[in-house]
């Protein structure tokens, strides 16, 4: 059931269109993030939900009550709770105080205040810290400041805008984790907005793919890696080897395609079921680096079986990258163990057709 749905949201700001009628739903208890690189729409999105921007067109539902078509409802009167990148943190209030603090304007009961601060400290991590100034803590520690901030009030919605964009690798790797563990065992509805892959690939359950204020796809990790839209999809999420071609034949029957590369006459590719896909039309043949195999001898009776040399070699701890030419084409190959063979060397490379698919 879907608890927040964005209805043909349009945003602009002068000639610059920000968010360009798109539709989404997001589910009771899901955690949606909205990935894209800079300027495709996604903050601009979020602080639509959170009331802190107005679209010219379009609505958004939240539990069934619209935001904007009868009235506008103020972000204080949402039930929303809001992380920002920059932790947002009270510099002369102690870590107690900045939790609390909302709790204090709505004038709630002070022992309801005391019971609500310790929930929320223990489930953040902050319990002992609660004396504790800002400029005396970790930045993951204030961004748990930020996290509790938003959760002690038992908000109906959370929007996270990068919360970890300012913290370190490892650090973001753990918070990562952490809070969708946390947002899981509350059961908040929840929008996460960032520009890395990884990060969403961990913490979401489905997600949108932004471009240029558009959604082009939306999916779980997993249909959006092994069945990306299209090439910016693919691009984005993970690496891709995209081999530039035209459609020589159409194998109606097996839904798959025979493709004229750079270093192929016919080099067989699986269609996508979305798309019309007609002969002479420009595509690209795409195949992540951890789907070709590698070969020192030819194998027998495979097609899409070809000959190159390794033009780089480069070793990146638990795996190889190989990239070979082969007759002016450039193919990154993910060797998982270590191989011999050398830069100059040949190989032979297996671009298995049930992998190797047509994008457009």
């Amino acid at each position: 059931m879907a608890f927040i749905e964005i209805q043909n949201l349009f945003k602009r700001f002068k000639k610059v269109v920000a968010v360009n009628h798109i539709q989404l739903e997001v589910n009771e208890g899901e955690m949606l993030t909205l990935l894209g690189p800079s300027g495709c729409g996604k903050t601009t999105t979020l602080r639509c939900i959170a009331g802190l921007e107005r679209p010219e067109e379009g609505d958004i539902l939240i539990d069934g009550k619209p935001m904007f078509s009868k009235g506008f409802i103020q972000p204080s009167k949402r039930g929303i709770g809001m992380v920002f990148q920059n932790y947002a943190v009270w510099p002369h209030m102690k870590v107690f105080n900045n939790i609390v603090y909302g709790l204090k304007i709505k004038k709630i009961p002070k022992q309801a205040i005391q019971e609500k601060a310790r929930q929320v400290l223990a489930l953040t991590g902050l319990t002992g810290l609660e004396e504790r100034y800002p400029s005396q803590l970790s930045g993951g520690q204030q961004q748990r400041v930020a996290l509790a901030r938003a959760l002690v009030s038992n908000p109906k919605v959370l929007l996270l805008d990068e919360p970890l964009s300012n913290l370190d690798a490892k650090l973001r790797e753990e918070l990562r984790f952490e809070i969708k563990s946390l947002v899981k065992r509350m059961g908040i509805t929840s929008v996460y907005v960032t520009h890395d892959q990884a990060e969403a690939m961990v913490i979401s359950d489905r997600i949108a793919i932004m471009e240029s204020g558009n959604v082009v796809q939306i999916g779980t990790a997993e249909e959006i890696y092994e069945k990306p839209a299209n090439r910016f999809v693919a691009d984005f999420i993970g690496t891709m080897n995209f081999i530039s071609g035209e459609v020589v034949h159409i194998l109606q029957d097996r839904n798959e395609a025979y493709v004229h590369t750079g270093f192929s006459e016919k080099m067989l590719c699986t269609m996508p079921g979305t798309e019309s896909i007609t002969p002479g039309q420009k595509v690209y043949a795409s195949i992540r680096p951890e789907n070709v195999e590698v070969f020192t001898d030819p194998p027998q009776d495979r097609e899409n079986l070809f000959k190159g040399t390794i033009a780089h070699k480069a070793y990146l701890g638990n795996f190889l990258y190989f990239f070979i030419n082969i007759d002016g084409t450039m193919i990154r190959v993910q060797i998982p163990h270590q191989m011999p063979q050398e830069e100059g060397q040949e190989l032979y490379l297996f671009l298995d057709p049930q992998k190797c698919s047509i994008l457009l």
